[in-house]
């Protein structure tokens, strides 16, 4: 009898069981000591960083005149970055890169530098956003975090898409889409499933912590009903083509411009001040200030922001203005991020386009609010669930056609240069496996006739 249980004991492999769920628990327990309190202290420099955004722009908005030293902030803020944080210039394309090839980590003095260098870009009135400083913000604290207990290469690359996901789901207030944003967005074709679990831990922990500061994040309401059915489908996947070109445009002017720059005018501090001067031309050219900030708020009540797209009121242009204003600030030097300036701009070409197609306005713009954003950094997956998380899930089908319709159109280009392409969207002639897009952009200029 005894030999029969020990046989049916051995049989099972219970042992072997019991060790493998012990050894799963000591990770889950090991992995939570660490994320946990990384993800709270991400959490926590985010709500100081969007408390600050605020306060510098509704400081701008009560003295104007600040305007006028966006040329000397932008100096102040380049002559910092070129004494002492050379090594953090490549911002999130380095924790990318890191990401997929530990090195030397991220250092942590790109949370100080990212942090005074965006809020002086919103201080002053440059167009730009705020994903690139809570990203970069996550990712210095998670490498730091990782030296400072010796991870390994594995331990290291789970730590920085933890920080990723941490920073992005605090900023914005919607932890699933930023978790699969940090699992999406290092290569194109490839979600790093390894990290889920410890992604989205960072990603709820993080905004958890942003809303225990008191941080409340924008609202966003589709007030139109109405049924989802073929037509709405299929005039959503016409449109993903024209969020998807739109993305590729501005991510691609703003590479154009920014390298233009840097061959023109090799020493760094003074892009800014070029680029502050072009901004303070363009209000007088266009003679509004909407275009200014991250365009969540306005100086007067009839200002122009991100909700305005969600209105009745039909905006054809504003959306063309916006990229001008975030191209012109980001290529010269200006810290800050692209996506919420995405947002507006996807917002304001989804209302332009609502009549077009007879849908409304609302309904249109929270459609492209997250559809060109999915083409431009080629993340249809984040920006579905960020759809669904921000919008509900009655419109989650045309959101997510139109995600991933822009995906498609925009092609190997984005705002990420150290993304991989994983698995190529078309055939790609001559483009070696895993290649950057980086490489894939030197590739076409090698192929591009000269004339």
């Amino acid at each position: 009898m005894h030999a029969t249980f020990r046989n049916l004991y051995n049989d099972l492999n219970v042992a072997a069981f019991v060790r493998d769920r012990r050894d799963h628990a000591v990770s889950v327990m090991h992995w939570a000591l660490i994320l946990v309190p990384m993800a709270a202290l991400v959490g926590t420099l985010c709500a100081a960083f969007l408390w600050s955004l605020d306060a510098v722009t509704r400081l701008r908005f009560a003295s104007p005149w600040l305007l006028y030293l966006l040329p000397a902030g932008g100096f102040v803020v380049g002559l910092l970055y070129h004494l002492t944080g050379r090594s953090v210039e490549g911002g999130n394309n380095l924790i990318v890169e890191q990401i997929h090839e530990p090195g030397g980590g991220v250092p942590l003095r790109m949370a100080p530098l990212i942090f005074l260098g965006t809020v002086v870009t919103h201080l002053f009135g440059g167009s730009a956003g705020r994903e690139g400083t809570a990203v970069q913000l996550g990712g210095s604290l998670a490498s730091g975090v990782g030296r400072a207990l010796k991870l390994d290469a594995d331990g290291t690359r789970i730590l920085l898409m933890g920080g990723i996901a941490a920073g992005f789901g605090a900023v914005f207030g919607t932890p699933i889409a930023g978790a699969v944003f940090a699992l999406e967005v290092l290569a194109i074709g490839r979600v790093e499933y390894r990290a889920l679990v410890p992604c989205l831990v960072a990603a709820l922990v993080g905004g958890w912590t942003c809303l225990a500061w008191g941080i409340h994040h924008g609202v966003y309401r589709i007030a139109t009903l109405m049924p989802v059915d073929a037509l709405l489908v299929a005039k959503a996947g016409i449109a993903g083509v024209a969020f998807g070109l739109v993305g590729l445009v501005f991510a691609e002017t703003n590479h154009a411009l920014g390298g233009w720059l840097r061959r023109v005018v090799p020493y760094g501090p003074l892009r800014p001040v070029l680029g502050g001067i072009a901004v303070i031309a363009l209000v007088h050219l266009f003679g509004t200030r909407d275009y200014l900030g991250l365009g969540t708020l306005a100086a007067t009540p009839d200002g122009l922001t991100l909700a305005s797209f969600f209105g009745p009121e039909t905006h054809p242009w504003s959306w063309a203005l916006k990229l001008l204003f975030t191209v012109v600030t980001l290529s010269a030097g200006f810290k800050g991020g692209e996506v919420t300036p995405l947002f507006f701009i996807g917002a304001a070409l989804g209302n332009a386009l609502a009549p077009v197609f007879g849908v409304p306005t609302d309904v249109f713009a929270a459609i492209g609010f997250v559809a060109l954003f999915a083409g431009a950094a080629n993340t249809p997956l984040a920006c579905t669930f960020m759809g669904i998380e921000l919008f509900g899930a009655a419109y989650a089908v045309p959101i997510a056609v139109a995600c991933f319709v822009a995906y498609l159109c925009s092609g190997h280009n984005g705002i990420y240069l150290s993304q991989r392409v994983a698995v190529p969207k078309v055939p790609a002639t001559g483009l070696t496996p895993n290649a950057t897009l980086r490489e894939a952009r030197a590739h076409r200029a090698a192929r591009r006739p000269r004339s």
